[in-house]
């Protein structure tokens, strides 16, 4: 299950139980949205309730954000099982976005907030 909230900085996305294709294309959606709202929306990805994701969605992912990862900005991810976030390192060393974790959501947003430095 996924929940997208859009924020000032682009969006905020949490993950529930299990990651499918058809929630990534709801999140594709939306990024594609914010893509033509702002340049290089940031997004907040919450996976600390995220217990799997299918592989279908993995490979359109990595798809997806080869084909964009030039028009977006940063990325926070909450991430607290090592598994996931070991699969989402390995996605991450697919692109070139920048990408930080976090234990808590509240410092991702935080983080999030604060200006790109030049």
């Amino acid at each position: 299950m996924i929940s997208i909230r859009e924020q000032d900085y682009g969006l905020d996305v949490a993950l529930f139980n299990e990651f499918t294709l058809a929630d990534f294309q709801l999140l594709e959606q939306a990024l594609l949205k914010r893509l033509e709202e702002r340049e290089k929306p940031d997004m907040l990805l919450d996976l600390s309730e995220l217990k799997d994701f299918t592989l279908d969605m993995a490979l359109e992912e990595v798809k997806f954000m080869r084909a964009h990862e030039e028009k977006m900005g940063r990325v926070a991810i909450v991430v607290g099982d090592v598994w996931i976030k070991l699969a989402t390192h390995i996605a991450g060393l697919l692109s070139h976005t920048h990408v930080e974790y976090f234990d808590l959501v509240e410092e991702a947003q935080a983080w999030l907030a604060r200006p790109v430095a030049a």
